[in-house]
């Protein structure tokens, strides 16, 4: 059994600012029991405005919000997920990476995983994201062991997919780990839904840390997130769930239900090959 703790945040364009007020719940967290923490999606700065992006952003060897929490992680003694951080590469393009981390209770970088599923979307006909004009698109599915579970890694937007995680499930994870920033309008239609479908498809854990409410920034728009960070047990059950404040949700992760769901409905083993879609 593992406590895990799941943050929503309210990240601004400010990165100083967001690791300060991620490292305090790092260690709220942990001094509530928990062994594993996770946080949402681009943890490190949530901006719409390109322009800022190719100012604030560094590559990871410079990013300072990855820096603290490592430093956090091993000062608590706790296995940390990063959900993302927006980082510059040395990609000819000059595109960023979305770029999950898994950081060990020694501080030390366990597991990398970069965003393979772009949010090219026009939600409404004022609101359109194109996630691939800044970002370049990872290129490969991520297991990473611990001592607690078998951790499949995925970012956002890649919960539309289901192939991903059934990959992964297939591959040997316990549990999917989903920090998004879900708009608020796909949110409210269909973040509940996606969560739970992924969980009883793999019969995998799920966690879902996210970010929250209005983020400022100092130039672009205000974006506004979703919230209801979710904790899913592989039969589909939500045991947790926050609102659309900031603040954290924990959960005892029981490996137990992983293997009581898949033994009742062993979906992962009865995949079958055919032919088609004929056209008729």
């Amino acid at each position: 059994m593992m406590k895990a703790a799941l943050l929503q945040i309210t990240s601004s364009d400010d990165p100083a600012e967001n690791l300060e007020v991620v490292r305090a719940m790092v260690g709220e967290a942990a001094a509530a029991g928990a062994g594993y923490v996770l946080t949402p999606e681009v943890t490190n700065c949530l901006s719409g405005s390109r322009t800022h992006q190719r100012e604030i952003l560094v590559r990871e060897a410079e990013d300072i919000v990855l820096a603290g929490l490592r430093a956090a992680a091993k000062a608590h003694g706790v296995w940390l997920t990063i959900g993302s951080l927006a980082l510059r590469t040395d990609d000819a393009d000059g595109r960023f990476a979305n770029r999950q981390f898994l950081i060990d209770p020694q501080g030390q970088i366990a597991a990398r995983y970069d965003k393979i599923h772009m949010f090219d979307v026009t939600v409404s006909e004022g609101e359109t994201y194109r996630e691939s004009a800044a970002y370049r698109p990872g290129t490969a599915a991520v297991l990473a062991k611990t001592p607690f579970a078998t951790l499949g890694l995925t970012i956002c937007y890649d919960l539309r997919f289901p192939a991903l995680h059934r990959r992964l499930a297939q591959s040997g994870a316990d549990v999917l780990v989903a920090p998004a920033a879900f708009t608020h309008v796909t949110g409210k239609a269909h973040w509940h839904a996606l969560l739970q479908a992924r969980a009883i498809e793999t019969g995998c854990w799920v966690l879902a840390p996210a970010q929250t409410g209005t983020h400022k920034a100092r130039r672009g728009p205000n974006r506004k997130t979703f919230g209801h960070s979710l904790a899913i047990t592989p039969w589909g059950e939500i045991v947790g769930e926050l609102g659309e404040e900031p603040g954290i949700l924990y959960v005892d992760i029981d490996l137990k239900k992983v293997a009581q769901a898949r033994e009742r409905i062993p979906s992962l083993t009865h995949d079958q090959e055919f032919d088609g879609p004929d056209i008729q």
